[in-house]
């Protein structure tokens, strides 16, 4: 009876690959993930982005809502409120132009030790909102007491840092109406709260009237000089809800 002899394996199935071959490999493997690398990282920045906007979105809801509920706007939060408007019942806010988001006030959620809401970057979200005839946008009742004809909240929105006067963007440059608007809420976007190298940020941060917007240009995002996402609520939007609700006449 023969016996069949196993198969020996041959050279060729037992040789690896050489240093040339694995060398090859490698380098493949790098150029193909080094192309991966900057896609899954702009996809990674365009989900932060919108859910970003989607947060600021909301943010601008809860406060129509706290409006037609308070008949007023909630003052900003500050790194020590706890998330609360600062002060807890209204008036002549502790910081109209350099507040945070009131968190804890709104009910909203995303919130850090500090109770201020976060961003998708864990930024908090700055909020603004106008002091205009001795706090009436958030004082009880002070809007009501003025009427709506003569209320003129007068934050502005540029597309631009440049040629911004003491009173008004620069000629052809305003995003928002002539009287501006009562309420400027914005993420410092991936370069935080520290901000851009750019005029730009530094407007948004400096603590007066005036904010920019703009889309962020690829050039921009890299050097780090704009990626700020503002919104804002207009005058016109703000009375006409709390007129729909029956707390403005």
């Amino acid at each position: 009876m023969n016996r069949m002899k196993p198969l020996s394996a041959s050279p060729a199935n037992t040789q690896g690959f050489t240093l040339v071959e694995m060398s090859m490999v490698l380098a493949i493997v790098t150029l193909l993930l080094a192309g991966l690398v900057p896609t899954i990282s702009g996809q990674i920045e365009q989900r932060r982005s919108a859910e970003t906007k989607k947060q600021l979105e909301e943010i601008q809801q809860a406060l129509i809502g706290f409006a037609i509920i308070k008949g007023r706007l909630p003052c900003p939060a500050t790194t020590s409120s706890n998330g609360v408007e600062s002060p807890s019942t209204g008036g002549t806010c502790s910081n109209f132009f350099d507040g945070y988001v009131p968190g804890a006030t709104l009910g909203l959620n995303s919130l850090n030790e500090q109770g201020l809401v976060l961003d998708a970057w864990d930024n908090p979200i700055r909020y603004v909102v106008t002091n205009w005839n001795s706090s009436k946008y958030t004082t009880a009742d002070g809007m009501a007491t003025v009427g709506l004809s003569s209320l003129n909240p007068t934050l502005l929105v540029c597309t631009t840092s440049t040629g911004i006067t003491a009173t008004d963007c620069a000629t052809g440059e305003a995003l928002t109406a002539d009287t501006g608007v009562p309420v400027v809420i914005f993420s410092t976007g991936k370069n935080g709260a520290s901000g851009g190298t750019g005029a730009d940020e530094a407007e948004n941060l400096d603590g007066d009237r005036f904010f920019v917007s703009h889309t962020p240009t690829a050039s921009s995002v890299t050097n780090g000089e704009f990626d700020d996402l503002v919104v804002w609520i207009s005058n016109q939007v703000l009375l006409n809800r709390m007129v729909t609700a029956g707390k403005l006449p």
